[in-house]
């Protein structure tokens, strides 16, 4: 049966469309060269790499419906990859992280296959155990370094020549994935793809109806986001030189799902400021002797008591209020 064309309404047009991504990432462009002046580098590219990772959850939370509660095995599992790659194997960072996508991906295709069957909570729980198994195969398994971690990764040169132990490279490299990271999802998310994605996270029986093959599209939405997730860990390895279990843990993932809520679940900005507000929260917490933890947990539910929608989520729906207002 062939597929019946979704009918498009206006605001799935316009919410997204081709100006605002545009300015969005001239002003991102723009605020991340400032950013490496005024603040610590290694500090933005953390916050980089966590909202590339909360970018690549909302992908699929978001804008598919699929709430997954094992996203860190992908982040953590591509950053153990590209980390014993790039120490033991001596390949070039690009190589590295070239691996680790492709490992976050071939294991999405197996965790996707497996989890999209269910829905709703048994889809969370399947892959939540699926991430709880990984991790305690990290603990055991000899090449994880268990407890210690991979540590001392060296950075290398980018193809070659350009040395990433420079933190000027390392800093624009970061900022080109992150970048290129987003524009995929912007991507993804803007083509006919991501339109039946919506269709099947708002009635999935009536795309199901028109034809569709739901769990085909269901699983590529999966893998698309294991193998961004990938792309976030492998890059965050480089930049500490690290992989460890705190990457693969559960509360990993717990920490994508809060980040994704505060800033905006189905937004394109939202996860990445999300992550921007947990990343500072942590770093400035730090060393003010509040528990962070509580903290944190005062945010989520002060954002889902005020701001269901999310910081962006809000800001959206303020903007677009005061639009009605003037017409």
């Amino acid at each position: 049966m062939t597929p019946q064309p979704l009918s498009l309404s206006r605001s799935d047009t316009d919410s997204d469309g081709v100006r605002a991504p545009l300015v969005a990432t001239v002003a991102a462009i723009v605020l991340l060269t400032v950013a490496y002046m005024l603040v610590y580098p290694v500090f933005v590219m953390n916050m980089l790499c966590f909202g590339l990772f909360a970018a690549a959850f909302n992908l699929l939370f978001g804008y598919a419906g699929l709430m997954s509660f094992g996203h860190a095995a992908f982040f953590g599992g591509a950053a153990y990859i590209t980390a014993y790659t790039a120490k033991y194997w001596g390949l070039t960072p690009e190589l590295a992280i070239l691996l680790g996508v492709l490992f976050a991906a071939a294991f999405g295709v197996v965790v996707g296959y497996l989890a999209i069957r269910r829905q709703g909570i048994y889809f969370a729980m399947i892959t939540l155990a699926i991430a709880q198994m990984f991790y305690f195969f990290c603990v055991q398994a000899p090449f994880t370094g268990g407890e210690d971690g991979i540590q001392a990764v060296p950075r290398g040169r980018l193809l070659g020549l350009v040395p990433l132990d420079d933190p000027r490279f390392m800093y624009a490299f970061v900022c080109a994935v992150f970048l290129l990271g987003s524009l995929a999802v912007w991507r993804i998310v803007n083509s006919p793809f991501g339109v039946v994605m919506r269709a099947i996270r708002e009635n999935e029986p009536r795309a199901i109806s028109l034809g569709y093959r739901v769990e085909r599209y269901k699983l590529a939405a999966f893998v698309m986001s294991a193998a961004l997730a990938g792309l976030a860990g492998s890059t965050r390895a480089i930049v500490f030189q690290l992989a460890s279990l705190t990457d693969v843990g559960w509360q990993a993932s717990g920490h994508v799902v809060l980040m994704t809520l505060v800033g905006g679940v189905g937004t394109i900005l939202g996860p990445i400021v999300g992550a921007g507000v947990v990343v500072s929260l942590e770093n400035y917490l730090a060393t003010s002797g509040l528990p962070i933890h509580v903290v944190l947990g005062f945010v989520f539910v002060f954002c889902v008591m005020f701001f269901r929608r999310g910081i962006v989520g809000e800001a959206e729906a303020l903007l677009s209020r005061l639009r009605r207002r003037r017409s």
